[in-house]
């Protein structure tokens, strides 16, 4: 983790934006100039979003812990990460990854191992998971969604594979038989 900043830390950094902006404007190019306006704009949007949800979290009622309503947020999450300040580890920020998938319910997912190389999370459908046929027919909106969800607690993974469950049978394609001319 980083270390914490200072309202003097803040200060410096906003006059150096200042300072940054002024720079752009002096070069006389106008479309640098709204771009970083513009940058900066969205960039305290982000920030303004993510500051109010910390406060929103903080005075709702304490259902549960507020450093774990804190860390289970996608947007504060993202934050925290962004800056080096999220106290969880890898496994387990991809846990309370999968975990928030909507509509997937717990153990929807077994992770099976990440590649910490490449970055590639293996995860398996659990039984249902492709529709009951084998054919793992969700397994591509599995994926987006745990791909959506990772972004947010786990940016460290970067591509994801979902296998069908081990305990689906193969899929039985039924025809007529070769040569009888139907």
């Amino acid at each position: 983790m980083t270390a914490t900043a200072t309202p003097a830390h803040a200060e410096r950094a906003g006059r150096r934006i200042e300072e940054v902006l002024d720079r752009l404007s002096a070069t006389g190019d106008p479309a640098a100039v709204a771009a970083a306006e513009e940058l900066v704009r969205f960039l305290m949007e982000f920030y303004g979003a993510g500051l109010a949800r910390i406060l929103e979290l903080l005075s709702a009622p304490e259902d549960r812990p507020r450093a774990e309503a804190l860390y289970g947020d996608g947007l504060v999450a993202s934050l925290l990460l962004l800056h080096d300040l999220h106290p969880e580890d890898l496994n387990a920020r991809i846990g309370r990854a999968l975990d928030s998938i909507d509509g997937a319910g717990p153990d929807a997912l077994e992770v099976l191992g990440l590649d910490e190389a490449t970055g590639t999370l293996r995860l398996r459908a659990a039984s249902g998971g492709g529709g009951g046929c084998g054919c793992a027919a969700g397994a591509p909106d599995l994926r987006q969604a745990a791909e959506d969800a990772l972004s947010c607690f786990a940016p460290e993974v970067t591509a994801v594979e979902v296998r069908p469950s081990a305990g689906e049978p193969a899929l039985l394609q039924i025809g007529t038989r070769p040569g009888t001319g139907a």
